[in-house]
């Protein structure tokens, strides 16, 4: 029998250790079917015959969901509450995956796109449950570092799914056209299992239906306060940046004058640039809990950029290992522009969620982007795109950490 809730008297503090414990496999299953677009992306380059700007389109179709559903998601949790929508987004991802055999059978790369959308669609649902949902379960104190380890589940399931999925779609199986869906049925299995497990748990926590909720645009008015809209920005920028990077890792190391890799060995790599941000996650939910949060994400991203620089100067391995040790400076990226664009939202935490997840839309501009960009200079020269988005995102750093230094000289709380 699950525990017992106890909730404080502001009602902003649930103890429920066995729901973080769903929270965190929902990150690690989102995390790690997103993380199989870096292998799902050369396939169907090879197999539809695309250059990089029509295979980055993976990513555009699965991230625009993202600007589209994100919104409407946030008022479905303020309608019916967090575990009802959580089950509802993980029954809509086991319908995506399973939209992949007819996408296969009718050999159309649209409909291929489409599944993803679809997938995405319950993604986003879940994500905008799961991001508040983990600062909820504990003191708003530890909310930073609660919500990067709860990334690091993320991280795990980045981690391992390219390497298998490399496996089962790059590898033995590279030569089946079926190879593709039979993958992503067998996930649809494991999410329509979860999602039984979570709607059993539908009414844990405490659920007040609002008697009427506003219009959706009047969440953009959250968009005047400037450290939430620059925060936005940034998880747009970050998540576009992250994308890429790990959409290209593939064609990168194949290259001659990087490691000259198969298309197999280079995508089993994957998992080391996911697993480094791994690494950095654990790492770095220790590290928020005595270094400002702002010195951090402008550190993480100086080590992006000097990294990129590095990437896109040297030959041979050098090269590759520079491109794939980016996963480790992005590690705490994600998680911490989230909570410092998030402070003192209060109640209309949701609503912020939602619009940060919208901003994820950059996952599906800016991998086209750098595509466009290699298509017309080559790979080297598009990782200016990414390095563009790392120097925002470290002046929001260097930014927020001299807020927070102001507000500890006013006497409030950083």
């Amino acid at each position: 029998m699950s525990a017992p809730l106890s909730q404080e008297a502001s009602g902003t503090h649930v103890e429920a250790p066995d729901l973080r414990l769903f929270v965190f496999a929902l990150f690690f299953l989102f995390g790690g079917i997103t993380s199989l677009n870096d292998v799902l992306i050369p396939r169907l380059k090879d197999f539809f015959s695309l250059d990089y700007f029509e295979a980055m389109l993976v990513q555009t179709a699965f991230f625009l969901a993202y600007f589209l559903v994100s919104l409407p998601a946030a008022r479905v949790v303020q309608r019916i509450g967090y575990m009802k929508t959580a089950a509802l987004g993980l029954v809509t991802m086991a319908a995506g995956c399973l939209l992949f055999l007819p996408a296969a059978l009718s050999h159309s790369y649209p409909a291929f796109l489409g599944a993803l959308f679809v997938l995405a669609a319950g993604i986003t649902t879940v994500q905008v449950v799961a991001n508040p949902l983990i600062s909820l379960l504990g003191p708003a104190r530890t909310a930073h570092s609660r919500l990067t380890f709860a990334q690091a589940f993320n991280s795990l399931g980045t981690t391992i799914f390219p390497y298998v999925g490399t496996l089962l779609i790059l590898d033995g199986l590279a030569g089946d056209a079926l190879a593709v869906p039979h993958t992503y049925m067998g996930l649809a299995l494991v999410i329509t299992g979860l999602a039984g497990l979570v709607w059993m748990r539908r009414n844990r926590l405490p659920h007040e239906e609002p008697e009427q909720l506003p219009p959706i645009r009047q969440s953009f008015d959250l968009l005047r306060q400037t450290r939430f809209a620059w925060g936005a920005a940034c998880i747009f920028l970050y998540v576009g940046a992250e994308v890429a990077i790990g959409s290209i890792i593939v064609a990168w190391l194949m290259q001659a004058d990087v490691a000259g890799l198969s298309e197999g060995s280079a995508g089993r790599l994957i998992s080391l640039y996911w697993g480094g941000a791994m690494v950095g996650r654990f790492i770095g939910a220790g590290l928020l809990r005595v270094i400002t949060p702002g010195r951090v994400l402008a550190g993480a991203a100086t080590l992006a950029l000097l990294l990129l620089a590095v990437a896109g100067t040297q030959a041979g391995m050098v090269a590759g290992w520079a491109l794939l040790a980016v996963g480790l400076a992005n590690s705490i990226m994600f998680p911490t522009i989230f909570t410092l664009a998030s402070e003192d939202l209060g109640k209309r935490a949701p609503e912020g969620s939602g619009l940060i997840c919208v901003a994820i839309v950059g996952g599906a501009v800016i991998p086209p982007l750098l595509g466009l960009v290699a298509d017309a200079l080559g790979l080297r020269p598009s990782l200016l795109v990414p390095a563009a988005c790392y120097l925002v995102i470290a002046a929001f750093g260097l930014a927020t950490a001299r807020w927070a230094v102001a507000r500890q000289q006013a006497g409030a709380p950083a």
